[in-house]
C-alpha cells in the first residue's frame, strides 16, 4: 500500500526530474537539502551564498550537505561593498523598498549573478516549501482550521522575487516544490502532516521531514526554520545601518520625507533603501481605499502587507 511519505517522494522526485539545471542554490535548510539529496546521482553541482563580515548560519549546514550527498559545493563570500551593490541592483529590479523582502531577495541576486557570471543560466531552488507544506514559523501557532484557511490564502498571493531577479539576468529559476503535482498532493493531505509535534515541540513540513529522514542527517532533518537574511548574514544589515546613521541625521530625513513624500520610514535600515528606491523611481500613490498607510501603495486584496515598503499588519 503506497504511503502518503511514498506518494511524497515519489512526486518530489519527479518534480526535480524535470528540471534541466545542473545547480541548486544551497542553504542547508530543509528545502534545498532535499533537492540536493534528489539530485545527488546526477553531478549536480551547489552554490551558497555567504556574507564575508556577518556570521550566518547556512555555511555548516550546507556543507554538512554537500559532504553527505557528495555534490561540489561553490562557495561564494560576498565583500560589503558587492552587498551594497546588490542592494542597488535588487531594488532596482523588484522596484519597492521593503526591507525584509530587499533583505532576503540580494541573496538569490548574488548567486543568480554569481552563476550567470560562470556561464550558468538556471538554477534549482526550494522556492515554494514554505508556502506550500506550512513551513514559516508564524503557522505554527494557527489551528487546524485557521491554517487550511490560511494555507489557501498564501497560496492566491504568494510571490517569489527569485524569479523577477532570474527574469532580469536572463536566468531561469526551477522550483520543484511548486509543480502542479506536488501542490496538488499538498492539498491533499490533512493538516497533521503539515505541522505536528516532536518531542514537545512544533514543526512545520512534516511530511517532508517525514518522507526524508531516512535520508538526511538528523541536525539537518530537524533544523528549524531559518529566514534567508539569517542563514545568509545579510539580517545584520539592520544593525550595520543602526550604526552608520545618526539618529540625528534619520530623524531629520524621515520628516522631510513624509513632508515631502508622505511616505513614513519606520527605521534606518529603511531609509537606506528608500533613498536608494527615490534614484531610480518615481512614487505612485494608489486611490484605491485598500493602500498602505505608510506609503500609500495599493495592498493586494488577500494580502496582509505592504509590498512597498513592507509594513505589517496591515489593519
Amino acid at each position: 500500500m503506497t504511503t502518503d511519505m511514498d506518494q511524497c517522494k515519489t512526486l518530489l522526485q519527479n518534480a526535480v526530474r524535470e528540471c534541466k539545471s545542473e545547480w541548486i542554490a544551497l542553504s542547508g535548510g530543509l528545502d534545498s537539502s532535499i533537492l540536493a539529496h534528489l539530485r545527488k546521482d546526477q553531478k549536480s553541482q551547489a552554490i551558497t551564498i555567504i556574507t564575508k563580515d556577518f556570521l550566518g548560519t547556512d555555511l555548516t549546514f550546507a556543507q554538512i550537505i554537500a559532504k553527505h550527498t557528495g555534490i561540489h559545493l561553490s562557495l561564494t563570500q560576498v565583500t560589503m561593498e558587492e552587498i551594497l551593490d546588490s542592494i542597488n541592483e535588487t531594488i532596482k529590479i523588484l522596484g519597492n523598498f521593503n526591507d525584509i523582502e530587499i533583505r532576503n531577495s540580494i541573496v538569490p541576486y548574488n548567486y543568480l549573478n554569481t552563476l550567470k557570471n560562470k556561464g550558468v543560466d538556471s538554477v534549482i531552488t526550494g522556492d515554494g516549501a514554505d508556502e506550500v507544506f506550512a513551513g514559516y514559523n508564524f503557522l505554527l501557532k494557527k489551528s487546524d482550521n485557521e491554517l487550511d484557511e490560511e494555507l489557501k490564502r498564501i497560496k492566491k498571493i504568494m510571490h517569489f522575487p527569485s524569479r523577477d531577479i532570474a527574469k532580469s539576468l536572463n536566468m531561469k529559476i526551477e522550483t520543484p516544490f511548486l509543480n502542479e503535482d506536488v501542490i496538488k498532493f499538498s492539498d491533499s493531505i490533512p493538516v497533521s502532516k503539515k505541522i505536528n509535534v516532536k518531542e514537545g515541540k512544533k514543526f512545520g513540513k512534516w511530511i517532508l521531514r517525514e518522507s526524508f529522514e531516512r535520508d538526511l542527517p538528523n541536525n539537518i532533518i530537524w533544523r528549524e526554520k531559518s529566514p534567508m537574511q539569517d542563514g545568509s548574514g545579510t539580517n545584520n544589515l539592520t544593525y550595520l545601518f543602526n550604526t552608520i546613521i545618526t539618529d540625528e541625521i534619520f530623524l531629520q530625513k524621515r520628516t522631510k520625507i513624509l513632508e515631502e513624500d508622505e511616505v513614513y520610514i519606520r527605521t534606518k535600515e529603511s531609509l537606506h533603501y528608500y533613498e536608494c528606491f527615490r534614484k531610480l523611481n518615481s512614487l505612485k500613490k494608489s486611490n484605491s481605499d485598500n493602500k498602505c498607510p505608510d506609503c500609500n501603495y495599493e495592498i493586494n486584496a488577500n494580502s496582509r502587507f505592504c509590498r512597498m515598503c513592507g509594513k505589517f499588519p496591515i489593519n
